[in-house]
C-alpha cells in the first residue's frame, strides 16, 4: 500500500516513452511527504513532459490523488542531467536588453 504511488507513477510513464526499461522512480520520505524522482531516457524528455508542461502536470494531479487517498502528500521531480546545459544555452541566446524604451505615449493616457 505504501508504494502504490511510485508503481502509478512507473507503469503510467512507462506506457508513454519509447524507452520504458530506462524508466526509473525513486521513492523518498520527508518531513514535508513524499518525494518521487523521476528519471528517464533523455530521449523520452518531451513525451513525459508534455506540450507546455502539460503531461507532467496531469501526472502530478494524479499523483495529488493518490496520495490524499493514502493521506500523504506525494510530489514528483523529473530528474533532467542536461537541464543545466539547456538554461546555460537559453541565456546566452537572448539579446540584452539595454536599448531604451519609448515609453511618452503611455504618459497621455489617464490611467
Amino acid at each position: 500500500m505504501e508504494e502504490q504511488d511510485k508503481e502509478f507513477l512507473e507503469m503510467v510513464v512507462k506506457s508513454i516513452v519509447n524507452h520504458p526499461d530506462d524508466v526509473v522512480v525513486d521513492r523518498t520520505i520527508d518531513e514535508r511527504g513524499v518525494l518521487l524522482t523521476l528519471k528517464t531516457n533523455p530521449a523520452d524528455m518531451g513525451y513525459v513532459i508534455g506540450r507546455k508542461g502539460q503531461t507532467a502536470q496531469s501526472i502530478r494531479t494524479l499523483l495529488k490523488i493518490i496520495g490524499a487517498k493514502n493521506n500523504s502528500r506525494v510530489n514528483l521531480k523529473i530528474y533532467d542531467p542536461e537541464g543545466d546545459n539547456r538554461q546555460e544555452s537559453r541565456s546566452e541566446e537572448k539579446p540584452s536588453n539595454d536599448e531604451k524604451v519609448d515609453t511618452s505615449a503611455l504618459d497621455d493616457l489617464n490611467i
